[in-house]
C-alpha cells in the first residue's frame, strides 16, 4: 500500500462518517430539536476520522523511509554494496527511483539487484503504516457516530478542533522562526570562535577568500563587515528611499485629493502592478538598461571612473521596485483620516494643499513613518537587483557612480557552490545572516509599532 493510497482511504472513510453522522442527526431531528446541526455532526465525523489518520501518515512517511533504507542495506544485496557513502547512496537513490517508478533505467548495474528488495520493503511498511492509519480512521469515525444523541454538543467539538488546528498553525510558525534563529546562533558561534566579534563587527576590510595555504597572501583572510553592511544602508535605506519616499508620497497624495474616482480605479491598480513584478526582472532592468545610462551620466559629468555596476543603478530600481509599498501605505493612512478634520480646514478658509500640508499629513504621519520603514526593511533584505546592477566589490565609498555590494549579496557569494561548514568563509554567511535578521526585525517591530498608534488614535 502506497502513501497515496492510504490518504485516499483515510479521506473515503472521513466521508462516509460525515455522511452516517448527518444522516443519524438528520433522523434525530424528526423527534425533537437537536443541540447542534446535523451539518456540525458530519463535521465532527468527518475531523475524527480525518485528523489522527492524517497526522499518523505525516509522521510515518518519514519512519518509513528510514526503515525501508535499513531493510535495504540489512538484505545481502545490499550487503554488497560500497562501503564508500556517496557511491552507495548514488545506487540507492537510482534503486529507489526504479522501485517507485520515477526512473526508467539505472545507470549504475547494480541499482537492479536492489529493485526487488525496495519493492518488498515499500510493500511491507507501507502496509503496515496505511493500515494503522486505516485502523485510526475507522477507530476515530466509530468514536464519534456513537456520540450523536440530542444534547450531544458536535458544534463546541468541531470548533475545538478547529482551534486545534489554528493553534497548531502558529506553533509551526513559531518553532520554524525559533528554528531559524537557533541555526544562525549556532553557526554564529562557531564563526566567533574563530574570528573576532570585534574584527567582524567593527572592521573595514573583508576579503573572505582563504588560501590553501599559510605563506600565501591573504592566507588569514580579512571579515570586516562594515563596507558590505555601509554598501547596504548606501543602496537600500539611501539612494532607494530619495526615490521611493517622494514619489510614492506624492502618488498617494494625488490618487486621494486630486484623482477623479475613475482615473483612481485605474491608476491604483496599475502602480501596484509593479510589487507583482519578479525581482530577477527588475535586475535585468537594472543591469540592461539603467546601468549603461548611469554610466554614461557620470562620464558626461566628467567621473572618470563612472562604472557600470553603481550603487545608482542598483538603487534607482530598488526604489521603483519599492514605491507601491510606500504609496499604498501612504494611501490608506491619508484616506483614514476623518473626513471631519478635512472639512474643517477648508471651512476656515485653507486651500487643498494647505489643507494636505497642515492638516492630513501630520495626522496621518505615523502611517506613512511605519510604511517606509517596511519599505527600508523590504529594501535592505534585496539580492538580485544588487548583484545585477552593483558588482561585488565591497567598497566603503560614498560616490553612488562607484561598484558596492551589500549584505545579501555576499551571502549567496559565500554560500554558492561545493563549500566547507568548517571554514570561516562558509561561516560568515551565517553571522552575516544574523546581524541582517536582527537589523530587519527592529526596523519591522518599529514599523509595526508605528501603525499600532495610529491604528488606535483613529478607529
Amino acid at each position: 500500500m502506497t502513501l497515496g493510497l492510504a490518504v485516499v482511504l483515510v479521506l473515503a472513510v472521513a466521508g462516509a462518517a460525515a455522511f452516517l453522522g448527518y444522516r443519524r442527526a438528520d433522523a434525530l431531528r424528526g423527534g425533537t430539536r437537536l443541540n447542534s446541526l446535523p451539518s456540525y455532526h458530519g463535521a465532527y465525523g468527518f475531523l475524527w476520522a480525518a485528523v489522527p489518520a492524517l497526522l499518523f501518515l505525516a509522521i510515518w512517511a518519514p519512519i518509513q523511509r528510514g526503515l525501508v533504507e535499513q531493510a535495504v542495506l540489512s538484505s545481502p544485496e545490499g550487503q554488497q554494496l560500497p562501503a564508500f557513502d556517496l557511491a552507495r547512496d548514488s545506487i540507492m537513490s537510482e534503486a529507489r527511483g526504479l522501485a517507485t517508478g520515477q526512473l526508467d533505467a539505472a545507470f549504475n548495474p547494480k541499482a537492479n539487484a536492489l529493485v526487488p528488495v525496495f519493492e518488498q520493503a515499500f510493500g511491507f511498511y507501507g502496509t503496515m503504516g496505511g493500515g494503522f492509519a486505516l485502523l485510526l480512521a475507522l477507530a476515530g469515525a466509530a468514536w464519534a457516530v456513537t456520540r450523536i444523541r440530542v444534547d450531544f454538543r458536535a458544534r463546541t467539538g468541531v470548533e475545538r478542533w478547529i482551534m486545534g488546528v489554528l493553534v497548531a498553525a502558529s506553533l509551526i510558525a513559531i518553532l520554524t522562526t525559533a528554528g531559524i534563529i537557533l541555526s544562525l546562533l549556532f553557526e554564529t558561534m562557531r564563526f566567533f570562535s574563530m574570528v573576532s566579534p570585534t574584527e567582524f563587527l567593527f572592521g573595514t576590510q573583508w576579503s573572505p577568500q582563504m588560501a590553501l595555504r599559510a605563506d600565501q597572501a591573504g592566507s588569514s583572510g580579512a571579515f570586516g563587515s562594515v563596507p558590505l553592511f555601509w554598501g547596504t544602508i548606501f543602496i537600500g535605506a539611501i539612494i532607494a528611499m530619495i526615490v521611493a519616499i517622494p514619489l510614492g508620497l506624492m502618488s498617494a497624495i494625488f490618487l486621494t485629493q486630486y484623482a477623479p474616482q475613475k482615473l483612481r480605479s485605474v491608476l491604483k491598480p496599475a502602480l501596484e502592478i509593479l510589487a507583482g513584478v519578479p525581482t530577477v526582472v527588475y535586475g535585468y532592468f537594472a543591469a540592461l538598461t539603467v546601468a549603461p545610462l548611469v554610466r554614461d551620466l557620470g562620464l558626461a559629468i566628467g567621473i572618470a571612473g563612472a562604472s557600470s555596476e553603481s550603487a545608482l543603478a542598483a538603487g534607482l530600481v530598488m526604489g521603483i521596485m519599492i514605491i507601491p509599498l510606500v504609496s499604498s501605505m501612504s494611501d490608506d493612512s491619508i484616506a483614514a483620516v476623518p473626513q471631519a478634520m478635512r472639512d474643517g480646514s477648508l471651512a476656515l478658509g485653507a486651500t487643498r494643499s494647505e489643507t494636505i500640508k497642515k492638516v492630513l499629513l501630520p495626522a496621518a504621519l505615523p502611517g506613512v513613518v511605519g510604511g517606509v520603514l517596511l519599505a527600508v526593511s523590504r529594501a535592505i533584505g534585496e539580492t538580485m537587483i544588487v548583484v545585477m546592477a552593483a558588482g561585488l566589490a565591497a567598497n566603503m565609498t560614498a560616490n553612488p557612480f562607484g561598484s558596492v555590494t551589500t549584505v545579501t549579496t555576499q551571502i549567496v557569494q559565500l554560500l554558492t557552490g561545493d563549500q566547507e561548514f568548517d571554514s570561516p568563509k562558509t561561516l560568515a554567511a551565517f553571522a552575516l545572516g544574523l546581524v541582517l535578521f536582527v537589523v530587519t526585525l527592529i526596523l519591522n517591530l518599529i514599523a509595526l509599532r508605528v501603525v499600532r498608534k495610529y491604528r488606535e488614535a483613529y478607529e
